[in-house]
């Protein structure tokens, strides 16, 4: 199985951390991952953070702060032994979760927290396409453009007699074969 292919079988996980722990967390990890040659089983160790602005004696100064303190995200494939790594690294309380099986995050989460999922779509520009669920449901139409950073695609539908372009979400339209 390619890195790509072990890529997309991995999902996040939000890991819970001692405050102030989280950067050293993710280094020990790369560390960990990078010795016992587990690279095929994560894929991302990310710390959020997001640019502060502060006024302060009249000077503006920019500081990078930790978005969710505490928590260190990490893409990756669970098995017993990547499961155990991160259990096990200095810092770490443990996978946030039910019980004893960490919970992935949804893609709705991810889309939510500014992360980016990688959505794989079987129609390209200047495909038929089948409008599935909306004010526009069974419409057929022609791509015009693929916007994968907001995820949506333009489509070209024929209403009224006149060829009218709409946005529409990835997940509402269909490749026609």
């Amino acid at each position: 199985m390619s890195q790509e292919e072990r890529s997309k079988e991995a999902k996040w996980y939000v890991v819970h951390t001692y405050s102030g722990y989280e950067n050293k967390v993710k280094t020990d990890l790369e560390k960990t991952i990078k010795n016992r040659e587990l690279e095929d089983f994560f894929f991302e160790i990310v710390v959020p953070m997001e640019e502060q602005i502060e006024i302060k004696d009249g000077k503006r100064k920019t500081n990078l702060k930790k978005v969710f303190p505490g928590y260190v995200l990490i893409k990756m494939i669970v098995t017993e032994e990547s499961w155990y790594i991160v259990r096990n690294t200095r810092g770490v309380t443990g996978f946030v979760g039910s019980g004893a099986d960490p919970i992935p995050l949804t893609d709705e989460e991810i889309r939510n927290m500014g992360f980016e999922t990688p959505i794989s779509i079987d129609y390209e520009v200047n495909d038929s396409v089948k409008v599935l669920n909306g004010a526009l449901q069974d419409f057929i139409g022609v791509v015009q453009e693929i916007n994968k950073e907001k995820h949506k695609v333009k489509v070209l539908v024929s209403m009224f007699g006149r060829e009218t372009p709409v946005e529409l979400e990835f997940s509402q339209v269909q490749k026609i074969m």
